[in-house]
């Protein structure tokens, strides 16, 4: 069997709903200690942390992913069970399958295949791995990090191995993400009867002038890399559901995905003095998930964009579109940092799936980036 499916069908068929790893850190630790890695398990909380380096030496090149997966959903709704790794027409199914235990997979293989064609090789090779990406991310990639800070191990190189393919593998890879910033805002009102709206103040009619002119406002009109800055609101809630009583309080949640060309600092003190300008009494928690990280062109993207063009004949895409990962936690030290993985079509889907036929590609292109690098 093909050694990266075999090993991509082990990992999906655990149950590691987030932030479960239910084994497959220690069976992948097992795999790498064969190969000469020194390995520490570190674990915080319920969240299981992997660190394996293989060598001392500088540049030290790291693969880093996650092994927990989202909830499945309703299991009905699944052709197959979503943690029984299914091969059918020519693509395996299962939770995890493109996001990302496949990637994890396929960095094994291609790092065996490296080091038995390169037992010499220059610098060091590490895997950073974590069951908390899929959930808080308070106790997992960012406190190894803290680890690594504090043992003064520097991250040259990264590559995390999340869904980044459109069509097809490599035709996309991310240098960059944007920032993310939530806020939790209560606008503060007065209860009353809905035929005495003299005798209450509602929130919700007092903060429509405010919420359209959010939802209207640029914030910035982005740069070469990033996209302008873009604002959604994500949930609104007031009231008890009842028909006759005005709300006393509105609550909003709302979220910045942001550019480089604006700060945290910035959107909260152009928000707030939009709040005030407004005259709105409210209360307001923030919550800042991840800056904005960019890796320009070098040596990293230079080795990912050679190695795809050489496996699959085709170019690759820059670019910093999407979510957040991982990477946000390891690029602030220092590392180059880029994303590559399979096609992302599938990921936190029912019935989500990889292309067999691909796996092979993605694991001679994470080879093909090992040469480049460190050969």
């Amino acid at each position: 069997m093909n050694p990266t499916l075999q090993l991509a069908e082990a990992l999906i068929a655990r149950n590691t709903v987030t932030p479960e790893d239910a084994g497959c850190q220690a069976l992948l630790a097992t795999r790498l200690e064969k190969l000469g890695f020194d390995i520490a398990h570190l674990r915080c909380g319920e969240v299981d942390n992997l660190w394996a380096r293989r060598g001392t030496a500088a540049p030290l090149f790291a693969f880093a992913g996650h092994t927990d997966v989202v909830p499945p959903g309703p299991l009905e709704a699944w052709d197959t069970d979503p943690f029984t790794p299914t091969l059918r027409d020519g693509m395996l199914y299962g939770r995890g399958a493109a996001d990302m235990k496949s990637s994890i997979a396929a960095m094994v293989t291609a790092c065996e295949r490296f080091l038995c064609a390169h037992p010499a090789h220059q610098g060091s090779i590490a895997f950073l791995l974590t069951s908390d990406e899929e959930g808080p991310s308070i106790d997992g990639t960012v406190k190894v990090v803290e680890w690594l800070e504090a043992r003064h191990e520097k991250i040259d190189w990264c590559l995390v191995g999340e869904p980044t393919s459109l069509q097809q593998t490599g035709d996309v890879i991310k240098n960059g993400r944007r920032g993310s910033l939530h806020a939790v805002l209560k606008i503060h009102g007065q209860q009353g009867h809905v035929a005495y709206p003299q005798l209450a103040n509602n929130p919700v009619h007092r903060a429509a002038p405010a919420l359209a002119e959010l939802a209207a406002m640029e914030w910035d009109r982005g740069n070469a890399h990033f996209p302008p800055t873009s604002f959604q609101i994500s949930n609104i809630h007031a009231g008890q559901g009842t028909e006759n009583v005005i709300p006393g309080t509105l609550e909003i949640l709302c979220n910045w995905r942001f550019s480089t060309e604006s700060t945290a600092e910035s959107i909260q003190a152009r928000f707030e003095q939009l709040l005030a300008r407004h005259g709105l009494r409210y209360s307001l928690q923030w919550r800042l998930s991840g800056q904005p990280f960019l890796t320009p062109a070098g040596e990293l993207v230079e080795a990912a964009r050679s190695a795809i063009s050489e496996v699959t004949g085709n170019s690759t895409e820059l670019s910093t579109s999407g979510g957040t990962s991982d990477g946000r936690f390891i690029a602030p030290t220092g590392a180059q940092v880029v994303e590559l993985g399979p096609v992302n079509a599938t990921i936190h889907k029912v019935n989500e799936c990889v292309n067999i036929a691909e796996l092979d590609q993605l694991s001679a292109i994470y080879e093909g980036i090992l040469e480049r690098l460190l050969s």
